[in-house]
């Protein structure tokens, strides 16, 4: 997002918070924890797609309330504007993909992610079937329009560096925000993107009715080197530096549950994780679909919580070929995540 847009949509907010972030006003994506504990609120950036399942499935198990929290988790359609809503005090925290810390210090903003909970993307690029003949890879994306969650999202970023890196001048593409499920799904089939990259559950919709093609595929370690280098750790907790040195406790009580959760989803399978699942979050592409797409790319789920050593560089490298924000500035990666609480977790 341009550096003008961006204080612009702050400013708009912060006019608008009338209370703590805890106040938070609701929408319609709101879930809470319950129970009489410290208040928090976390906005995702689309809780049921499976790359942030972590979020509800540790409220499904009850480990906020086990740690004393009583969260709120808001849905939002794209991390970037969840992000946003986080800067101007109206929300604790984000859950998104990390490479936010890292554009977001070139803004000069201080966030840091706080647990790593996915190693890979997940992100898998999809391709309405009337053009199999004419796009065979982001080589042939010159003058198409593309789908991502919104402009300035992750899957932005992805999509302008998988352009760039395929010889193709990001200026070049028509970049258009369709977030997720039937919206992502009817711009393909009614044309108005000729392709888009999301995730599960979205991919396995829109392959079962017969909607799209897999251009690409990020839901792998080896994948994702392959396109975007490295290794790229996406979904994670981040939150102000402010707040995390301000609230250490309400942080580490946040970090146990998670990492809790990424042990029990290491230790479970689909259809026991669509089990704990609201029935809504695979009404698309119905539960048994849920669960194998859970089984078929578990892989990119952190086992620990821990950042991954090499995963920042590469964040960082795929910001700094196209990003206006990252590109040329000095970026501290150090401080834009912590593994201190992760380290201490019980």
């Amino acid at each position: 997002m341009h550096r003008k847009k961006w204080l612009a949509a702050v400013a708009a907010l912060a006019l608008s918070v009338t209370g703590c972030a805890s106040t938070a006003s609701q929408n319609s994506g709101t879930s809470s924890s319950g129970g009489n504990g410290t208040p928090v609120t976390i906005m995702v950036g689309g809780l049921n797609k499976q790359i942030y399942l972590p979020f509800m499935l540790a409220q499904r198990l009850g480990y906020y309330q086990q740690q004393g929290l009583n969260v709120t988790l808001q849905d939002e359609g794209a991390g970037v504007d969840a992000t946003t809503n986080m800067v101007a005090g109206k929300i604790d925290g984000v859950g998104g993909f990390y490479d936010h810390t890292i554009a977001m210090q070139g803004l000069g903003q201080s966030l840091e992610s706080v647990v790593s909970m996915l190693t890979t993307p997940g992100e898998v690029e999809l391709c309405r079937n009337e053009v199999k003949d004419q796009i065979h890879s982001p080589a042939d994306w010159t003058g198409r329009n593309l789908g991502v969650t919104d402009l300035g999202s992750s899957t932005d970023f992805l999509t302008q560096y998988l352009a760039q890196k395929n010889g193709v001048n990001p200026a070049t593409i028509h970049r258009v925000g369709v977030q997720s499920g039937s919206t992502l799904i009817g711009a393909l089939q009614h044309g108005n993107v000729d392709c888009a990259m999301t995730t599960e559950p979205t991919v396995s919709t829109a392959l079962s009715q017969g909607a799209a093609y897999i251009l690409l595929d990020m839901r792998t370690a080896q994948a994702t080197a392959q396109q975007l280098g490295g290794e790229y750790p996406a979904t994670s907790l981040y939150m102000t530096t402010s707040y995390v040195d301000s609230h250490p406790d309400v942080v580490q009580k946040l970090v146990n549950a998670y990492v809790e959760t990424l042990k029990w989803i290491q230790a479970h399978n689909g259809a026991q994780v669509a089990d704990q699942m609201p029935a809504d979050y695979y009404a698309g592409p119905g539960k048994d679909a849920y669960a194998k797409a859970f089984d078929n790319e578990k892989g990119i789920y952190n086992p620990t919580g821990l950042m991954p050593p090499s995963g920042p560089p590469t964040d960082l490298a795929v910001l700094q070929a196209f990003n206006p924000d990252v590109k040329g500035k000095n970026i501290d990666l150090s401080k834009t995540y912590t593994d201190k609480f992760v380290q201490a977790a019980k």
